[in-house]
């Protein structure tokens, strides 16, 4: 079947052990005995098969040998939910290659310190999930390999670079999927699948093993759900595995807080791009409803210095270069940097014509948690758009076009998330709108250092007013 002939939209939602339940609901589904363990995992393989000839989520299936964690003697809150982790995590018995051409199949010996957080919970990982090379780039298309397709409309991206596990829960193969952050991840795919996806606090969970080498640490795992109530419980589960005793508690957020807060409203990016009418609608009109339900709106200069954007764009080259540079020890010894993709190629090139002016961005990349700290100082939360403009057809960020061009269109599209990763702020993704095209526009609401909570109630009431998924 070609493209042209295939559907526009495509879910897999039915009348089966799944339903249209969230990952709580089938949770207690499981733990009243309503549906097994067994059932629940091949309904979520049954759709899986249905729709992934079309949305390309799944790098890597364990069908026929899933693998559950080492769980409390209870099961775990989400005892037999199915799920995905993204390709760019070790799972013992799967391999890993980073949605590269460059990274030969590699099974790993050992599980990531963080899927250990997650599978503890008792979810069943039914496989690996599709990302862009690396996790460079905000669409999840590759060079040599299809491209995952949003659900709700097959020509557009799924975003990234946790596209495939987000085209995947949209979907309705699973409730919730493994998703991780360095610059907007979470949140870019959150936001353009209708997904709800908080990025944590630095530290919130347990880092990941490339986060761990960098010289600021800009990644943070977690999840892309289809409630909040998924992704509060996530977190509260997750604590019970590891916790930051430097950070406030999680504890279990359970619904809107009635406290009035103050907000801050950015609608304009730091690097001087303007927002597309349609996202700024959204987020205008999501500040109207925040402000009748008793909070403040006070409209505020972005929270950072000028030179952020350059600086992080230098990071993210960096990254490029020390991938090419350290494949073979980060990866695999067999590591072929010539297979690399053009974004790959061209940011590396990029961070090399620049690589003196490293140690002052480094400078100022670390002093930018306390910038942002001293910044939001008196306001409980700040409302932004998720994206510079709503979510883009496939090939309109495809890694193997012209460099210049694709970095302008990303430093365009990707020019509020990255600001969360370098503070190491919380920063949430929540479906508000819609296109006429049928995709989904998001807003974006960043918090206070350890400040899930109060992101999570502001969520709450969020999805109280307005539902993506029944309206």
């Amino acid at each position: 079947m070609t493209m042209r002939e295939q559907p526009k939209t495509i879910h897999a939602f039915q009348d089966d052990a799944l339903g249209d339940h969230d990952a709580t609901g089938i949770a207690e589904l499981i733990r009243r005995g309503e549906v097994s363990v067994a059932e629940v995992t091949a309904a979520a393989i049954q759709r899986a098969r249905q729709v992934e000839p079309f949305i390309r989520g799944i790098v890597f299936e364990a069908f026929e040998q899933p693998v559950q964690g080492q769980t409390s003697p209870s099961g775990g809150f989400f005892h037999g939910v199915p799920t995905f982790i993204k390709d760019n995590m070790d799972v013992a018995g799967m391999p890993t290659r980073h949605g590269s051409a460059a990274v030969p199949p590699n099974v790993a010996k050992n599980t990531g310190a963080f899927a250990e957080q997650m599978l503890a919970q008792g979810y069943v990982c039914l496989g690996k999930s599709a990302l862009p090379e690396f996790g460079f780039n905000a669409s999840t298309e590759h060079a040599s390999a299809p491209p995952s397709r949003n659900p709700w409309n097959l020509a557009f991206s799924t975003g990234a670079s946790s596209g495939g596990s987000a085209a995947l829960v949209a979907a309705g193969v699973v409730p919730l999927a493994h998703a991780n952050d360095g610059g907007g991840s979470i949140r870019i795919p959150a936001a353009c699948c209708g997904l709800v996806g908080l990025k944590p606090s630095r530290g919130r969970v347990a880092d990941n093993e490339a986060a761990k080498s960098l010289p600021i640490n800009i990644v943070s795992d977690g999840v892309v759900t289809r409630s909040v109530r998924d992704t509060a419980r996530f977190y509260a589960e997750a604590e019970k595995h590891y916790r930051n005793h430097k950070l406030p508690p999680m504890s279990m957020v359970e619904g809107p807080s009635r406290r009035s807060m103050t907000i801050g409203l950015v609608l304009d990016s730091i690097n001087g791009h303007a927002t597309d009418q349609k996202t700024r609608e959204t987020v205008e009109r999501t500040a109207r409803l925040l402000e009748g339900m008793g909070h403040r709106i006070v409209p505020m200069d972005v929270p950072i210095a000028p030179s952020f954007a350059d600086d992080f764009a230098r990071y993210w080259g960096m990254l490029a270069f020390g991938v090419k540079a350290n494949g073979r020890k980060l990866m695999h010894p067999e590591f072929d940097k010539s297979r690399v993709d053009s974004l790959t190629h061209g940011l590396d090139r990029m961070f090399r014509r620049q690589f003196y002016k490293l140690p002052a961005t480094l400078w100022r990349l670390r002093r930018s948690y306390h910038d942002y700290a001293q910044a939001v100082a008196g306001f409980d939360a700040i409302l932004t758009p998720v994206l510079g403009h709503t979510t883009p057809e496939i090939g309109y960020l495809n890694p193997e076009q012209d460099f210049d061009t694709l970095f302008d269109r990303l430093t365009r599209y990707v020019s509020f998330t990255p600001l969360a990763n370098a503070t190491g702020a919380p920063a949430i993704s929540m479906p508000m709108g819609r296109t006429d095209t049928n995709l989904p526009v998001a807003v974006h609401l960043m918090g206070l250092h350890g400040g899930e909570k109060t992101l999570l109630e502001l969520a709450y009431s969020l999805e109280e007013e307005y539902s993506l998924y029944h309206g």
